[in-house]
């Protein structure tokens, strides 16, 4: 999506086109944040100012909202034609917390996360959910802010200091450290171990299989 949007201006006002980087631009300004909050820090990113628009903005007009609806889009056929394939050492570990009576919840910026959790059918695996409809509704701040971790603790019954989060995002670590939870699991899959360190991971792992006790 951000790489047609900027074909496509990178044309009409006689620039270099620049494509996205997923290694560097995704998890520096999309990865872990709202639709358009993704869509507004990348474009400050390269020093475009769109306007703000309104969530109803048909996907051709040139805003915010409306980049932020291509995306959605693009995703919603993935998960239609393509369906979702999940870690298996993510399911594994998740399984072993609720074996041992953990509660567990799932907390994300996406509104699309109840689709992806029950493509993956991964929907019966969480006692709580607090993503992106339920951050709008309860009006909570989203990542770096502890707010929508905070809530799902509140859901478990479970004080922060007695709660681990667990994320591969780094406004997901900070959004875990800023509040002081038990612990801060950083899952770095792509080489971010030193950047979730940096940024308040206590543990940092490639797969969470690597926290099984039978692996």
């Amino acid at each position: 999506m951000f790489d047609n949007y900027l074909q496509a201006r990178a044309a009409k006002k006689g620039e270099l086109f620049r494509p996205f980087e997923i290694q560097t631009d995704y998890k520096t300004y999309v990865d872990g944040k709202p639709r358009y909050s993704g869509v507004r820090d990348f474009m400050k990113s390269r020093g475009i100012e769109l306007p703000e628009g309104h969530p109803d903005d048909p996907p051709d007009a040139e805003t915010v909202c409306s980049l932020g609806n291509r995306k959605n889009d693009m995703i919603n056929d993935v998960l239609e034609s393509e369906g979702v394939e999940p870690y298996e050492g993510s399911i594994a570990f998740v399984h072993q917390l609720r074996r041992r009576g953990m509660k567990t919840a799932v907390v994300s910026s996406s509104q699309n996360c109840l689709a992806v959790l029950q493509a993956a059918k991964m929907a019966d695996l969480f006692d709580a959910r607090v993503d992106g409809e339920v951050a709008g509704r309860l009006a909570l701040p989203r990542k770096p802010a502890p707010d929508t971790f905070l809530a799902a603790a509140s859901e478990l019954g479970v004080p922060p200091q007695r709660a681990v989060v667990v994320e591969d995002a780094i406004s997901g670590v900070q959004a875990g450290r800023a509040d002081r939870f038990g612990l801060v699991i950083g899952v770095a899959r792509k080489g971010e171990g030193a950047a979730l360190t940096d940024n308040g991971a206590d543990v940092v792992v490639t797969d969470l299989s690597e926290l099984l006790d039978d692996r």
